[in-house]
């Protein structure tokens, strides 16, 4: 699979890291990006070729992603419609930036999968939702699953207006968990341990029932059950969850992300 990224950023990085761990023969990966820093880290860290210009790596290409902010697309897009094939899949990761958009700039009948992944993509335990155009065939779709397989799991959107959604979740769901670490480690000084203390105990926590959440979907089980099997009766942490139901964490928790979807719907909008 010939693959061109145009962007050559924090997501283009974690995609291409993930390709390359366990490369699957025929893989090309080439890469335009105009910071020419940006460019010499590209050709140290992976020995990929890079270019300056976005038109200059679309040709013979199998997929074609589109790694950069969704200010940069209205320049991007007429740069690469005159080299870019319909038949070539357009993998685009520019949060906001429809479907329709992209079309209207390129071809119609393009194929398109839209997809919005999470910074633990660095890490290879990312998630991505993805959104098919409906010119896009099987193989189209197993090529995005390809690419994203090699920085976490996938999911598919048939809806391409629940995609705000998934940034709502996923995409910006990250912070939502520093927030809470934050939080913790907030708490911990409050309760007289010292800053350093409060904060190591606050991180790794969080990472560590992350560990304990992943090994459970593995085999079925989900956060209820885990947090039912650390929750004794009368114990210390009922008594705290207790307070969270009572503080309306849940009602909280779904109006921050409605919240977060109406933002996305509004920059989809003003794009």
């Amino acid at each position: 699979m010939k693959i061109a990224f145009i962007g050559g950023g924090n997501m283009a990085t974690a995609l291409i890291s993930g390709l390359l761990r366990n490369p699957k023969p025929g893989l090309v990966i080439r890469v335009a990006d105009p910071d020419e820093l940006v460019r010499k880290r590209l050709r140290a860290d992976f020995g990929v070729e890079t270019f300056g210009s976005a038109a200059d790596v679309t040709d013979d290409a199998d997929v074609i992603v589109l790694a950069v902010k969704p200010q940069l697309m209205n320049r991007i897009l007429p740069e690469i419609k005159t080299r870019v094939l319909p038949s070539q899949l357009i993998l685009s990761v520019a949060a906001g930036i429809t479907i329709a958009r992209i079309t209207a700039h390129l071809n119609p009948s393009q194929a398109v999968i839209r997809c919005m992944p999470n910074t633990p993509a660095l890490l290879g335990s990312g998630i991505a939702g993805l959104c098919a155009s409906a010119h896009c065939r099987t193989h189209h779709r197993e090529q995005a699953e390809r690419i994203f397989a090699a920085a976490g799991d996938t999911v598919w959107i048939e809806q391409e207006e629940l995609m705000d959604a998934v940034t709502a979740i996923s995409g910006s769901g990250p912070a939502y968990y520093f927030l809470l670490t934050e939080a913790l480690a907030q708490a911990g000084e409050a309760l007289g341990l010292p800053a350093d203390i409060a904060q190591q105990l606050a991180s790794k926590t969080c990472v560590g029932a992350g560990a304990m959440l992943a090994q459970a979907a593995r085999t079925g089980s989900g956060p209820a059950e885990l947090r039912q099997r650390v929750t004794s009766p009368g114990g210390t942490t009922q008594a705290a969850i207790e307070a969270f139901e009572q503080g309306g964490l849940r009602k909280l928790v779904v109006e921050a992300t409605q919240a977060a979807r109406e933002r996305g719907v509004e920059l989809s909008q003003a794009s």
